[in-house]
């Protein structure tokens, strides 16, 4: 059957959550969609919760279910929506999470009306705590190439890194064969960044479409634990560190100065989590391999060559080639005094 859009649901272990997620997607107001849950291995009654509305729910019929018969990750399992899908859109729900119900009505509207590629809602996080945070996007639209990948690089922090909360044409997905690399960690931030670098028409919504419901135990939340393992926040640094390789094809882009400063302040950043949480890290990190993590990807003599944030880059650039013992000190001062 053809469908208009599919939103893609990757599920582990989420009996607690998924009833009010697929609830919340089942009431779209829009008609044409399929609800497509790839199940990565769930040992939990996930599978079964989504089985009984498949049989019980008025568009129970739009319900298909793919099982992994062993965990796979969230990287391939989004990847495996990604090549499944029938809809001409996908979007994509995280299994704890809500979206509107006028939420794909919003979206397609926009990629109607704009002949958008994509289209992205705003969205709020609520906190273990109950405290709300509200991201919202101002209405936007961008039709000229590289200007929305302009706009995403000019902004640190300022854009969403999740891959939820926008429809994307599924063939431009699949004929720039943009995929998750496998990881736990930040696998959605460089999508999302990678999309932008591919797409040219684009449409921003101010309209909340989307919540975000942080769990204790969620990935989100790892640099919470009375543990951190070493292993984990190296994902982090990988997932950035592909942003830096795939930065070579992009020299010749207006934004290719904000992309270096943002994957190398992004491991700025990673550093100064890990410094804050020293004593909760096992194994530690030696200075070296944090230091190495701020290496720039492209020569120096590139870097003086910069229009945009050219003394910003500099600085990092410098700061990546100190001595590690240094490298570490500088880092601890602009910790400190950003009260970070």
């Amino acid at each position: 059957m053809h469908y208009d859009v599919t939103i893609g649901i990757p599920v582990y272990q989420v009996e607690n959550y998924i009833r009010r997620t697929m609830e919340s997607v089942l009431s779209q107001t829009y008609p044409n969609i399929e609800f497509l849950v790839v199940d990565d291995g769930s040992t939990d009654r996930s599978l079964e919760i989504i089985r009984s509305l498949q049989s019980d729910h008025p568009r129970g019929n739009d319900i298909r279910i793919i099982e992994h018969n062993e965990n796979r990750g969230v990287s391939e399992t989004r990847n495996h929506i990604i090549d499944e899908a029938r809809g001409d859109y996908l979007y994509f729900v995280d299994s704890d999470d809500m979206i509107a119900e006028n939420t794909i009505s919003l979206l397609m509207e926009q990629i109607n009306m704009h002949y958008a590629e994509v289209a992205f809602g705003s969205y709020e996080r609520i906190e273990i705590s109950g405290e709300r945070t509200l991201f919202q996007y101002p209405k936007s639209v961008f039709e000229e190439s590289d200007a929305f990948a302009n706009y995403v690089y000019s902004k640190y922090a300022g854009f969403q890194a999740s891959a939820c909360n926008y429809l994307m044409n599924l063939n431009l997905i699949r004929n720039h064969q943009l995929r998750f690399f496998k990881a736990d960690f930040w696998e959605d931030m460089v999508f999302t960044l990678n999309l932008a670098t591919i797409v040219q028409r684009v449409a921003l919504l101010p309209d909340v479409t989307y919540t975000y419901l942080c769990r204790e135990n969620s990935l989100s939340n790892s640099w919470n634990q009375d543990i951190i393992e070493k292993a984990k926040i190296v994902q982090y640094f990988d997932a950035v560190n592909i942003l830096k390789d795939g930065s070579c094809g992009l020299r010749d882009k207006v934004y290719y100065p904000n992309r270096c400063f943002f994957a190398v302040l992004s491991n700025l950043y990673i550093i100064c989590n890990v410094l804050k949480k020293w004593d909760y890290i096992t194994p530690s990190f030696s200075s070296k391999e944090l230091r190495d993590n701020l290496k720039y990807p492209v020569p120096f003599f590139d870097v003086m060559r910069f229009k945009q944030l050219r003394l910003r880059n500099i600085v990092l650039y410098m700061l990546g080639n100190l001595p590690s013992h240094i490298c570490m000190l500088c880092i601890r001062c602009y910790a400190w005094i950003r009260g970070y």
